[in-house]
């Protein structure tokens, strides 16, 4: 399927690294309805294409993105007063209007592509939780970060009550969000919601050579198991869940044609060259869990 036309979003692939750029420069990236609808488009076809084995996401300008788009005023999160918005109604189920910011959160956790943050500047409200499920997050020396809810009057949003907690510990995740306060990278930074900090002009290189890393050397199958194995269990109730999925995978993956070349490659002691695709080779029990409700 064609990805619509980008109006909030820029998107380019090269040499395997898909970069998504948020780009409404002159509103320091605020989201919207239509960036939300680009952004699960462009999860859709990061995932279909295989050309395209990392997902860079980074803002336009000097901000990642500052937040919720205010220019509603005072109704900007009352669902009923903008009840008439077909993007809004698209969202409807029974009495409940799911969060907008959470289909593009669990959009993010279900990509088949390791996702890496570049995280160039203000990242308030949204522009913080929909990092949260990235794998990797990367941050400039300018960047700012706030989880500014309890400060608007409305509460968590995009799943960030799930993942936040996950990432910086409890007692972080309660201080942030209680507070609503705005914090710098050297925080985030220590408190483990970002990797590193970089100069600037230094951010983007840094990231496309850990992307780099990841597209040049790793089967793609294996990275997308990975990466599902290692978010879903990290809520699992017991190792043996882990430890079942662990048997499944590892059989499926040593007799394919992937774990042959991995290791022929290393005997041969020359750069692998993966056959197996995402789009046509992942196992017959991928997915093992449910297929997600909203109730």
């Amino acid at each position: 399927m064609a990805l619509p036309t980008l109006e909030t979003t820029h998107y380019s692939v090269d040499q395997g690294i898909a970069t998504i750029t948020l780009n409404r420069p002159d509103k320091l990236n605020a989201y919207n309805p239509r960036m939300r609808e680009e952004l699960l488009a462009l999860f859709d076809e990061t995932d279909a294409d295989d050309n395209v084995r990392v997902v860079v996401i980074t803002g336009a300008g000097r901000g990642f993105c500052a937040g919720a788009d205010l220019s509603s005023g005072g109704s900007t999160f009352d669902r009923n007063a903008n009840s008439g918005d077909p993007s809004r109604q698209s969202l409807k189920v029974g009495d409940v209007y799911r969060d907008g910011g959470g289909t593009n959160t669990l959009r993010i956790f279900e990509s088949l592509k390791p996702v890496i943050g570049a995280i160039n500047g203000p990242a308030v409200g949204i522009g913080a939780t929909m990092q949260l499920p990235m794998d990797i997050r990367m941050a400039s020396t300018k960047a700012k970060f706030g989880f500014v809810f309890a400060r608007r009057g409305i509460t968590m949003e995009a799943a960030s009550s799930w993942f936040l907690p996950r990432l910086v510990g409890m007692q972080t995740a309660m201080e942030w969000c209680m507070t609503g306060r705005v914090f710098g990278a050297d925080e985030a930074l220590e408190k483990g919601l970002v990797r590193s900090l970089h100069e600037p002009d230094d951010l983007l290189p840094a990231v496309y050579e850990v992307a780099r890393e990841i597209a040049d050397n790793t089967a793609p199958v294996s990275v997308a198991l990975t990466r599902q194995m290692l978010w879903r269990m990290s809520a699992a109730p017991h190792p043996m869940d882990a430890h079942r999925i662990d048997s499944r995978s590892i059989q499926a993956r040593g007799e394919s044609a992937d774990a042959k070349e991995g290791v022929t490659s290393f005997l041969e002691k020359r750069p692998a060259e993966f056959p197996n695709k995402v789009s046509t080779d992942m196992p017959a029990f991928f997915p093992w869990w449910d297929e997600p409700v909203f109730e």
